[in-house]
């Protein structure tokens, strides 16, 4: 029986933009691929799978028999996973081994003169292409291989079945035959039974992909500079990236990244972290949210590729949304100036990710609390941007106790020596402070915070006057007897 439905997008989903250059309405529709049955103990259930992952489509509740969650979105794993807005950004249409798939939607509008920070560049399209095809190599001419094929680590795959072999995975879902060598050849990246059921449920046409394909896009993958150990992650977040071919996805991609002035050794890594860019339409979603940082936001164009690598789901967020409520709020509640927050996003752009009531709200109203006033939180917060992303039970709070209790210091030394408040209590600060009270060369009066900036070495040069091997020691021995005392009060 075949079944064919159209579901238009929630609208709840997307969020009107705030001040548009950049604007544009797009009604997308979710067609139906496939339907699979997966079975249940003693009942059979028909689930409805998007070619896209929709949350209307899967229960975001809904836990697999071995008690793993299934995830619907792309989270980034310790990079700030809460702050993405990946589902704002335009899906592209792409190629799925030579068939092309688009997904339904109005081109964006751009202002006058926006293409200009990429005209520039139109030159070099043919020579950035030729480098992105460097870094691959020769193309890939791997065998079709079977159920009994190698499977990557030179370890021959024997004919059993897929029961034998996948036992938890065939008693989860209709495991077909035909995925084995896909199967096979994943499991060589540390995906295990449990892995293969939450891409089933999150994007299950991947693992329908021809071996061979899998393995010509993820070995292109790893030639640009992923690495091996990332491939696991990269495909649990984004498992569609086996679908998308070299020659007119990968490629194109990788090669507006080093149009971007990223460079080579780079790319992997903003890869591993944003495998989602993948998805969205490099001329009708990437580069207007390079224009809307320069034209809007007002980053200098040469900043943007260090602002990439700093933060490279900047690209796939909703990016007007974001800047508009930030700079909004630190003006309204700091009187910050525009240029103020453009230095802040641009040493910082995380801070376009941080929530304003759980970031921002908590973290100024407790340096208003110790005595600071806008003017000053202005001064650190534009100095060290970070600051709004810092815990403050366990980091700003007890660096606050020791300045006053410890270093004898007033509060307004952290508007000249902000940095205070990035560094180690435990690594750098106490074991600093501490060092030259014993050597009794620590100076009379409140304690010079400019002594934990400098490097070891220049510390033990310019204020101890002994050799680094010593501070070290007693470094060392210092975070013994403080974790002793920690040891003592929870037992």
């Amino acid at each position: 029986m075949a079944v064919c439905s159209v579901y238009p997008l929630n609208p709840n989903l997307l969020s009107h933009s705030l001040a548009l250059s950049l604007s544009h309405h797009s009604h997308a529709y979710l067609s139906v691929e496939s339907v699979s049955r997966i079975r249940r103990k003693g009942s059979m259930t028909v689930r409805v799978l998007s070619t896209h992952s929709n949350a209307k489509i899967v229960n975001p509740k809904r836990k697999s028999r071995y008690g793993h969650t299934f995830s619907l979105y792309d989270t980034d794993i310790g990079l700030d996973d809460w702050l993405l807005d990946d589902e704002f950004a335009e899906p592209v249409g792409f190629e799925v081994d030579g068939k092309k798939r688009v997904n339904s939607q109005k081109k964006t509008s751009t202002r006058e003169g926006g293409q200009r920070l990429f005209n520039s560049r139109t030159s070099k399209n043919t020579r950035e292409k030729s480098m992105v095809g460097n870094l691959y190599g020769t193309k890939n001419r791997t065998k079709e291989a079977d159920s009994s094929d190698i499977n990557g680590q030179g370890k021959l795959m024997t004919g059993k079945s897929s029961e034998d072999r996948y036992p938890k995975l065939s008693e989860e879902i209709d495991l077909d035959e035909k995925w084995l060598p896909l199967l096979d050849y994943l499991s060589t990246f540390g995906l295990k039974e449990s892995h293969f059921i939450q891409i089933y449920e999150r994007h299950m046409p991947s693992l329908q992909i021809n071996v061979c394909s899998a393995r010509e896009r993820l070995e292109y993958l790893q030639s640009i500079g992923v690495k091996h150990r990332d491939i696991k992650r990269i495909l649990l977040r984004q498992p569609q990236i086996l679908e998308y071919t070299v020659e007119s996805n990968l490629k194109s991609h990788t090669a507006f990244l080093i149009g971007l002035g990223i460079p080579n050794s780079r790319i992997g890594q903003i890869i591993a972290a944003a495998p989602s860019l993948f998805s969205y339409s490099v001329e009708n979603s990437l580069k207007p949210t390079v224009r809307y940082l320069v034209e809007e936001v007002g980053i200098d164009e040469k900043n943007i590729g260090k602002v990439v690598q700093l933060s490279p789901q900047i690209l796939v967020q909703r990016i007007d949304v974001s800047w508009n409520t930030r700079y909004l709020f630190l003006s309204r509640e700091l009187g910050a100036s525009r240029d103020s927050v453009v230095k802040m996003v641009t040493k910082h752009p995380q801070l376009l990710h941080y929530s304003i009531d759980d970031g921002f709200i908590p973290r100024i109203n407790f340096l208003r609390s110790i005595g600071m006033h806008n003017g000053d939180i202005l001064k650190v917060l534009t100095s060290l941007t970070q600051v709004l992303s810092l815990s403050l039970e366990d980091n700003l709070k007890p660096k606050y106790k020791y300045l006053i209790n410890e270093l004898r210091n007033e509060v307004q030394s952290l508007t000249k020596y902000p940095t205070y408040l990035s560094l180690s209590l435990d690594q750098r600060i106490r074991p600093r402070h501490r060092f030259l009270v014993a050597l009794k060369k620590a100076p009379k009066g409140p304690f010079p915070l400019s002594s934990f900036v400098p490097t070891d070495e220049s510390f033990c040069q310019q204020w101890a006057g002994t050799s680094v091997d010593k501070y070290l020691a007693f470094r060392q021995q210092l975070l013994l007897k403080e974790f002793a005392k920690k040891y003592e009060k929870r037992g």
